[in-house]
């Protein structure tokens, strides 16, 4: 169900790796830069690459993964329709799950960059929010579109969504939890996302979007803000 496509996410951010400014930045591309420097200081950094040091190498890049992703926006877009009907503990436990795997997509795709390289081709307002426009550019010269969905949150730019070659993320999770919740029902979609979580290696951490005493922040309560 998930691991196909879990790809999307994880393949668009892990290769933000080497930039090549091709545009006038706004902002919102100069936060996801500065992001993107900081994990590049961090795969770097020949102390963290000891396995002794895999888990301070991976919190490092997890607190990063938060400064550009809201994946309890992200979690609440994909869920769509289905979220409005359930409780505060039910919201809080998706954004745990689905959040977890996100989170771990990004870190196990970005910790096997390769050398390939982004160009960032524009930026584009739209309201109180901002599509910022990339290329990743592989070995072989294959530029391949990837485009980040972000909107403001207190002093940073987040993004809600990631399409690569035109395929959302959200829309391509909505769907399939659509699916799952149309054939067997919302308790069937938590028990495979839990198995999921079960499956992967390393330890649970809680305080997936942000560090706040220790406890895992929750999801947002639903805003105003449609699904793109």
């Amino acid at each position: 169900m998930i691991s196909t496509h879990s790809l999307v996410l994880g393949l668009a951010a892990a290769l933000t790796l080497l930039t090549v400014s091709d545009a006038p930045a706004g902002p919102a591309t100069e936060q996801l830069r500065t992001s993107v420097d900081q994990v590049v200081k961090i795969l770097s950094d020949p102390e963290l690459k000891k396995e002794a040091r895999s888990l301070e190498r991976r919190r490092s890049i997890r607190a990063i993964a938060n400064q550009i992703f809201d994946f309890g926006e992200i979690s609440r877009r994909s869920l769509a329709l289905h979220w409005q009907a359930r409780t505060p503990a039910e919201r809080e436990e998706f954004t745990r799950l689905f959040g977890d795997l996100l989170e771990q997509s990004y870190i196990s795709k970005i910790e096997n960059y390769s050398g390939e390289k982004i160009q960032y081709v524009g930026e584009t307002a739209d309201g109180d929010r901002a599509v910022v426009r990339t290329l990743i550019v592989t070995k072989q010269g294959t530029a391949i579109p990837v485009d980040y969905r972000m909107f403001p949150q207190s002093d940073r730019w987040r993004a809600y969504d990631v399409t690569l070659e035109g395929v959302s993320l959200v829309a391509n999770y909505r769907a399939q939890f659509n699916a799952i919740i149309q054939r067997h029902g919302y308790p069937d979609l938590v028990a495979k996302l839990k198995v999921k979580y079960d499956e992967r290696p390393g330890p649970r951490e809680t305080g997936l979007r942000g560090e706040t005493g220790g406890r895992a922040v929750t999801a947002p309560v639903p805003s105003e803000r449609q699904s793109p």
